[in-house]
């Protein structure tokens, strides 16, 4: 079996283990909840890259995240209940070996009665008006709370929780009024603020109504789920259960994909955070969506927006998707604390987008040509021998830019959250002679090194990878690669990139039983990572991910992002390096100094800058003032801070960006394509990064 197909099975066959084989559980095993939490601790236990033991650390790590997952905003557990389940907090391992559920059932019984109870306060607050004159905050970060200590203090913090959500939407409103009376817009029906409150009040009591109503309409077997997956994503982050659920549902839950926007999303701590921005997609085209935005309500169109916050994710979706031509509208809080409103007009994503495209850069002064490549996915097509592979598609845009005589290509692979790894080897091929790129390892075996076998260079000119924090998996594969033969210079906007190296694979629980059992019902899939990566210098892209030669500031340099700041991410660890031949860029002390010169005189890059310290800084600040002159002062604030960044990031008048001379004779035809390759170009000349890669690309000459 060649390398290629290997890397493309499901489960390697060395995987592929009977997870009852030792030991069986005999007839004991009486129900679908046992047999679950049975067959999932053993299948992480037999098939983990590093499995951990089923002990009091373990149990810790579980009990804690359990009650994260259960209570994440402190909003209803008082410390009395916390005091009472910390008994059980060394002792889940035990249970879960002895199938005992005693912890989940106190817990759940206690969690019944508190959503009963806090039921009831909603509706009281929501009767009366506001005071938004009075000087009062909420803190915002709930790492900074305590669980309340009575009734009286968690009615209070409901008080405040639903004052701010009034406060949200009030300003909302207010703010569309002001706008409207600006723009002589008389669509929108000025109303005095009195009836603005009423109206928040009443939307944010419906809201708080369906909420509610989604809490109470979960069944034991959803709630099993969120037990049973604690402990298998408390292994490490990419670790995860997924019960069984209808085909659709279960797509979406798989790649995160929402149909109609183009985004991938996950839950975090009571919102749902955009992940990734599809290429192509709806949302992608607009501009204004972007990764770690949390995204708080959702509209469609000019209806009422619903409010998402503590709502499950699967019925977030639901309110996201729709028929292609119709507008949803996504209230979201940015990082740096402004909240806005983004209207997407919902579509297919157009995959054309996502594909490998290349251009050409002509620098004005001295009519230099550069090449650029631009790729968002390491994209593959398993499914039909004749598809779409991103490495061949690359090799095909290398050769029209070598037939343009550039003097240099820049490649670029930020946002790019990785793919198919055996196209990011043979894309590297087509830029050193032939050796080894990438060494992956099993929970068991020794590392296999995946080697460039093909003798020869494609293209052996000056190089430039770009990436950012988002650049992960093959993405990071590739550029330490290149960065460890010296064959390229890295340019990064964050210290690292994102500092994945692990690999996931689904395993159907179902298959992995008795046919004894088969009557206790369907038991769904389990996600675990089997393998790592390590680059051909030893070192694993694991938590540290890919170090850039050249750091740039980035809006987002100063955040805290990628792996290692998941909960229990695999360590970084290094093994023996493979046989290569190591190199560095030759000119390289010297491109950095110059880089750097450049850097500090470039206004778009310390704007850049100066407004990513701002965004850091706005982190701190998780206490909200809840009087709406000193809301409105802040959010006003923010958008100034936005519309400044805007008005300096404009397009660069130095470059010229053109079609390849193959794309100019074939793309007159494809008039859909040729729009899509121009607002590439567009964006390209806005891009303040694109310069300055042009700009080493000289240095290495």
């Amino acid at each position: 079996m060649n390398l290629t197909k290997k890397f493309l099975l499901l489960i390697p066959v060395s995987l592929i283990v009977f997870a009852f084989s030792k030991p069986d559980p005999g007839d004991e095993i009486l129900n679908r909840e046992s047999l679950l939490i049975e067959v999932v601790m053993q299948s992480l236990a037999v098939n983990h890259y590093k499995p951990i033991p089923v002990d009091d650390e373990l149990s810790k790590r579980v009990f804690d995240s359990y009650l994260k997952r259960m209570d994440n905003r402190k909003r209803f557990f008082l410390q009395s209940d916390i005091d009472r389940f910390m008994e059980h907090r060394l002792l889940l391992d035990d249970y879960a070996k002895a199938h005992n559920f005693e912890f989940f059932d106190n817990l759940n019984e206690i969690y019944a009665l508190r959503v009963k109870q806090t039921s009831e306060y909603y509706k009281e607050i929501l009767s009366s008006p506001f005071d938004f004159e009075k000087k009062e905050t909420i803190e915002t970060d709930v790492d900074k709370l305590n669980y309340a200590e009575n009734d009286t203090e968690l009615k209070s913090r409901w008080s405040k929780l639903i004052k701010y959500s009034v406060l949200v939407d009030l300003d909302t409103k207010l703010l569309r009024q002001k706008q409207a009376e600006e723009q002589n817009d008389t669509s929108v029906v000025i109303k005095p603020y009195d009836q603005l409150e009423i109206d928040a009040r009443a939307k944010v009591l419906k809201d708080f109504d369906r909420w509610f109503k989604s809490i109470n309409s979960k069944d034991r077997d959803e709630e099993i789920a969120l037990y049973i997956n604690t402990f298998a994503s408390v292994v490490e982050p990419h670790t995860g259960y997924f019960p069984p659920i209808d085909k659709e549902n279960f797509d979406i839950r798989m790649s995160g994909k929402l149909e109609g926007i183009g985004a991938q999303l996950s839950p975090q701590d009571g919102y749902i955070k955009v992940t990734r921005v599809v290429p192509g997609s709806a949302s992608w085209t607009r501009g204004e969506l972007e990764v770690n935005d949390l995204i708080m309500k959702v509209a469609q169109g000019d209806e009422e927006p619903v409010n998402i916050v503590d709502m499950p994710i699967d019925d977030v979706v639901q309110l996201i998707r729709g028929k292609k031509g119709t507008e949803v509208r996504l209230t979201v809080k940015k990082k740096s604390g402004e909240i806005i409103t983004i209207p997407i007009i919902r579509d297919i994503v157009i995959l054309e987008e996502s594909y490998a495209k290349s251009a050409v850069i002509e620098v004005v002064e001295d009519k230099g040509k550069i090449g650029i490549i631009d790729l968002r996915t390491f994209y593959a097509d398993f499914a039909d021998r004749n598809g779409r592979h991103c490495s061949e598609d690359v090799k095909e845009e290398v050769e029209k830019l070598i037939t343009d005589n550039v003097e240099g290509i820049i490649i670029d692979l930020r946002f790019n959250g990785g793919g198919s790894l055996m196209d990011a080897v043979d894309m590297t091929g087509l830029f050193i002679d032939q050796g080894p790129v990438v060494q992956v390892k099993f929970n068991r075996g020794s590392p296999e090194s995946l080697n460039d076998t093909n003798a020869g260079v494609l293209y052996d000119g000056p190089l430039v990878i770009l990436v950012n924090s988002f650049s992960a998996s093959a993405s990071e594969i590739m550029a330490a690669a290149l960065q460890d033969y010296g064959r390229a210079v890295i340019i990064g906007t964050a210290p690292t990139t994102f500092g994945k190296g692990t690999v996931q694979r689904f395993f159907q629980l179902d298959r992995m039983v008795p046919e004894r059992f088969s009557d206790l019902g369907e038991l769904g899939n389990l996600k675990i990572t089997t393998q790592k990566f390590f680059r051909i210098n030893g070192g694993s892209t694991q938590l540290r991910g890919v170090t850039p030669d050249i750091v740039l500031p980035g809006l987002y340099s100063y955040i805290e992002s990628g792996e290692k700041n998941e909960e229990y991410p695999l360590p970084w660890t290094e093994i023996a390096p493979s046989d290569y031949e190591s190199s560095t860029i030759k000119k390289m002390t010297s491109i950095k100094k110059k880089s750097a010169a450049r850097t500090k005189n470039n206004e778009a890059l310390t704007i850049i800058d100066e407004r990513a310290l701002w965004i850091k800084d706005q982190e701190s600040h998780t206490e909200v003032s809840l009087n709406i002159k000193e809301y409105q002062k802040r959010q006003e604030m923010n958008r100034q801070k936005s519309d400044n960044y805007e008005a300096v990031v404009s397009e660069n008048e130095r470059l010229n960006i053109l079609f390849t001379e193959v794309d100019s004779k074939t793309l007159f035809a494809d008039t859909s394509r040729t729009s899509s390759m121009e607002r590439w170009h567009k964006r390209l000349k806005k891009d303040p990064y694109i310069m300055e890669a042009v700009e080493v690309i000289g240095d290495m000459d």
